[in-house]
């Protein structure tokens, strides 16, 4: 027996939940497919390693689908201020959100709160079925839709699948869309760490011939790490004992939260610079991270992810309202042109500032530094990047401005 919906989406990390919700709210019928059933309950004093930056606009489309209220529950840090210095310079940034009209710059949030908060609203979304464990053995092309075959047997269509299943998406590949970009050689290592001073609500960046260091405040007094390294050297401090890992952290922050007293586990990531060479493709989108994937150095790659989840889903529901069949062609379109400058943008300008940073000229690092000196004082310059990093820009879907779309 084949199961029907209006559409499918594969992947139910926090922007494939992000966008489930936003089609169930719509009263869409949707499938929510995943390998897995996300965690629920943990550990309390145990932290999630993996965190997101979430911006201004990511805040409202979780409020916009009923989810922020869970998130602040389980723990949401908020961060104040953002400072951001060069380490082998004078250069320095200071973003304060006093100079704002909100009371914060951003939260900082364990990617599991976040997707357990979604996964909550979805249970009690009547159009929304989630169905785990589910791993996709083939994806066929059907009249007016697409049909998905599990490795159990079961099979379900849709006139619209969405692949939200990472990086690495078999979706992406079954529909033959390739990708361009590179590996930047460099691995994130993360964990979480206890520092002697306060981390004091702000996110601190420090920028190393390897790559920038990041201390974001997490809910309890401790920090999240987010630490870009070479490969190998990545490898390398993940085998040292804590103690000899802590001693050089401390050493690459520079002493800015004192001494490193406490670290939990480590793991690293490899990072990558790559993008889908479309969007779309006969009755199938591709959201977050199976469309793209940035340097994590602004925090930016759930922020954009939740966009494009934001966006499809308006251009579905609104689609439907009109009373368009969702086999159709325009709204893709629309949703692809909507999305991709924007990310492209946003993935050049991580990728232009980490090659920047790496350059040890002395020279260049002087030149540099005057840049970031010089933005430091330009009120007009800074608000303008402040809001940017915030996502408050122009063009946002309905759900990242505050509004909903159903």
């Amino acid at each position: 027996m084949t199961m029907q919906a209006e559409v499918i989406v594969v992947g139910g990390g926090m922007v494939g939940a992000a966008l489930a919700c936003a089609l169930g709210h719509g009263g869409v019928e949707t499938l929510l497919l995943d390998r897995r059933s996300p965690e629920r309950q943990w550990d309390e004093s145990l932290r999630d390693i993996r965190v997101s930056a979430l911006t201004k606009a990511s805040q409202a489309i979780l409020e916009g689908v009923g989810a922020w209220r869970g998130i602040v529950q389980k723990g949401a840090a908020p961060y104040k201020d953002m400072r951001v210095w060069d380490g082998r310079s004078d250069g320095y940034l200071h973003f304060d959100c006093a100079d704002t009209v909100f009371p914060e710059l951003g939260h900082i949030v364990e990617n599991r709160i976040t997707v357990a908060a979604l996964w909550d609203i979805l249970d009690g979304l009547p159009t929304v079925q989630c169905i785990t464990p589910a791993e996709i053995e083939r994806m066929e092309s059907i009249e007016n839709g697409r049909r998905l075959r599990l490795t159990d047997g079961q099979s379900f269509e849709a006139p619209l699948v969405v692949a939200a299943d990472g990086r690495e998406s078999a979706l992406r590949s079954m529909a033959g869309i390739g990708v361009t970009g590179w590996p930047y050689r460099q691995d994130g290592l993360v964990a979480t760490v206890q520092t002697e001073l306060e981390h004091q609500a702000t996110a601190w960046q420090r920028f190393l011939e390897e790559g920038p260091l990041a201390f974001l405040p997490l809910f309890d007094g401790q920090c999240s790490i987010v630490w870009t390294l070479s490969t190998e050297t990545a490898r390398n401090y993940l085998a040292l004992p804590d103690d000899e890992f802590l001693r050089l952290l401390q050493q690459a922050s520079g002493g800015i939260l004192g001494d490193m007293l406490k670290i939990g586990p480590r793991a690293a990531f490899p990072l990558k610079f790559q993008f889908a060479d479309r969007y779309t493709d006969s009755h199938l989108a591709l959201v977050g991270d199976a469309a793209h994937a940035m340097h994590p150095l602004a925090g930016q790659g759930a922020n954009a992810g939740l966009l494009d989840a934001a966006a499809l889903a308006e251009a579905v529901i609104d689609t439907q309202r009109s009373g368009r069949p969702l086999s159709g062609v325009q709204y893709l379109r629309h949703y692809e042109r909507w999305r991709k400058g924007d990310n492209l943008m946003m993935m050049a300008s991580m990728d232009l500032i980490n090659k920047t940073y790496a350059v040890g000229n002395p020279m260049f690092a002087k030149l540099r530094s005057f840049g970031m000196n010089r933005i430091n004082h330009t009120t007009a310059l800074k608000d303008y990047l402040n809001r940017h990093a915030m996502g408050l820009r122009d063009d946002l879907p309905r759900l990242a401005k505050g509004q909903v779309c159903w």
